[in-house]
C-alpha cells in the first residue's frame, strides 16, 4: 500500500504521525511510504533520515494526491480536507462530536476516516488514545503549576509548597489514564491531591497504588462543587467514548472559585468539561474568566512532541500495518479497530458523533458491506 505521512498543519503542532523505525518496518513489509519534506522538523528528525528509512520525500500536494492510507497526528484542518478523496484512508485524531464543520468536510470527502481515540482493545481500553493521554495528564499539572505564578495571571502559589507553607490543593476530575497520570505527577510535586470519579473501582485502583498521598472522592454534583471551590488548581481529565464531554464544572461555579486559582481542560479535544472553557494555542495558552486562569491547549502532547511521538507511533504502528495489509478488511475481521471508524463513504459511523451532532448513523459493518 502507499502510504502518507504529510506535515502537521494544526497550530503549535510539531508532532509527527510516524518515526523513522515505524517507516523502516512499513517498509521492510513492502508498503511504500510518502514523507512530505520537513514533516520530521519538529522532533528533529531529518529528510534525509526518512529517506534513509526507505521513504521517498515528497511534497504536501504529491502526499495528499497518491497515499492510499494518510497517516496523520492530529485532524486534517480545512485546507487539508480539501485534498482528502473517496477511496483513500485517513488515520489520525478526529474528535469529531464538538466539530461539526470537519465532520461535514469528511463526510462529502467520500473517505474512510478511522479516529485514534475510538479505537479499542480486549480489556476495553482505547490503546491508540492512552499514550497521549498519559503525556497530557503529566503535562496537565505542569502546566498548572507554571500558570498559579504570578507572573502567568496564578495566585502565585508553589504547587508543593515549602517547610512551614502548606502546598497548593489539587483536584483532578475524572481517574482514568489522564486522571492517575496527573495524580502521579501532582503527588510527586508534594501537592494536595484529591481525585474524583464515579467509578468505584477507579478511585478503588488510584487508592491502592498511591495509598494515603491521594484522597478519593465520590463524583457528585455536590463533591464537584466543594472541591472546586476549594482547589487552587482543578483539571478536567473526563472522557465519554466518541462523545462530547460533559459540562461538570459551571460558569457558575467558576465564579466562586478564588482569584488566581487555574483550570487545566484537559477535555477540550472534545467540547471541554468545564463550561468557560475554549481552545487555545501553545502559542496563547491561558485567557483569563472571572479571576481564574484557564489553560485549554487542544493539543497538549504537542509541547513535547520528540516523547509523544515514539509514543504514539509505537501505538499505532501495529495497526497501521494491519491497514496497509490487509485494507479495509482489516476493520472487518478486527472489531477493536473497526470501532475506530468514524465516517466511511458518506456516512456517520460513529453512534456518539451522529448523536452529539445530530446525524444519521450507520453501523460500520453496513457501511462497509461486510
Amino acid at each position: 500500500m502507499l502510504i502518507g505521512l504529510p506535515r502537521e498543519l494544526k497550530a503549535g503542532e510539531q508532532r509527527v504521525g510516524l518515526t523513522p523505525h515505524a517507516v523502516r518496518e512499513l517498509v521492510l513489509h513492502d508498503h511504500q511510504v510518502l514523507v512530505e519534506s520537513g514533516a520530521g522538523a519538529g522532533i528533529r528528525v531529518s529528510d534525509a533520515e526518512y529517506e534513509a528509512a526507505g521513504a521517498l520525500i515528497r511534497s504536501c500536494s504529491e502526499v495528499w494526491d497518491k497515499a492510499e492510507l494518510v497517516v496523520k497526528v492530529k485532524e486534517p484542518q480545512a485546507s487539508e480536507r480539501k485534498m482528502l478523496g473517496a477511496g483513500q484512508i485517513l488515520f489520525a485524531y478526529l474528535h469529531l462530536a464538538p466539530d461539526p464543520d470537519q465532520t461535514a468536510d469528511l463526510v462529502d470527502s467520500g473517505a474512510a476516516c478511522v479516529a485514534y481515540e475510538t479505537v479499542t482493545d480486549s480489556p476495553g481500553g482505547l490503546p491508540l488514545l492512552a499514550p497521549m493521554s498519559r503525556v497530557a495528564g503529566r503535562l496537565a499539572v505542569q502546566a498548572g503549576a507554571w500558570a498559579l505564578e504570578t507572573a502567568h495571571g496564578g495566585i502565585g502559589l508553589l504547587i508543593g509548597g515549602v517547610p512551614g507553607v502548606p502546598p497548593a490543593r489539587v483536584a483532578i476530575i475524572g481517574g482514568g489514564v489522564v486522571g492517575e497520570n496527573a495524580a502521579e505527577i501532582a503527588i510527586g510535586m508534594g501537592a494536595d491531591v484529591r481525585v474524583l470519579d464515579i467509578d468505584p473501582a477507579a478511585l478503588d485502583h488510584l487508592e491502592q497504588r498511591f495509598g494515603a498521598s491521594v484522597v478519593t472522592v465520590t463524583s457528585t454534583r455536590a463533591t464537584v462543587e466543594t472541591e472546586v471551590q476549594n482547589a487552587d488548581l482543578v483539571i478536567g481529565a473526563v472522557l465519554v467514548t466518541g462523545a462530547r464531554a460533559p459540562k461538570l464544572v459551571t460558569a457558575d461555579l467558576i465564579k466562586q472559585m478564588r482569584p488566581g486559582s487555574v483550570v487545566v481542560d484537559v477535555a477540550i479535544d472534545q467540547g471541554g468539561c468545564f463550561e468557560t472553557s475554549k481552545p487555545t494555542t501553545h502559542a496563547e495558552p491561558t485567557f483569563v474568566i472571572d479571576g481564574v486562569v484557564h489553560y485549554c491547549v487542544a493539543n497538549m502532547p504537542g509541547a513535547v512532541p520528540v516523547t509523544s511521538t515514539r509514543a504514539l507511533s509505537d501505538a499505532t504502528l501495529p495497526r497501521v500495518l494491519a491497514i496497509a495489509e490487509n485494507g479495509l478488511d482489516a476493520l472487518r475481521t478486527d472489531p477493536h479497530l473497526r470501532a475506530g471508524l468514524n465516517v466511511y463513504k458518506g456516512r456517520v459511523t460513529e453512534p456518539h458523533v451522529a448523536a452529539a451532532l445530530d446525524l444519521p448513523y450507520t453501523d460500520p459493518l453496513t457501511a462497509l458491506g461486510f
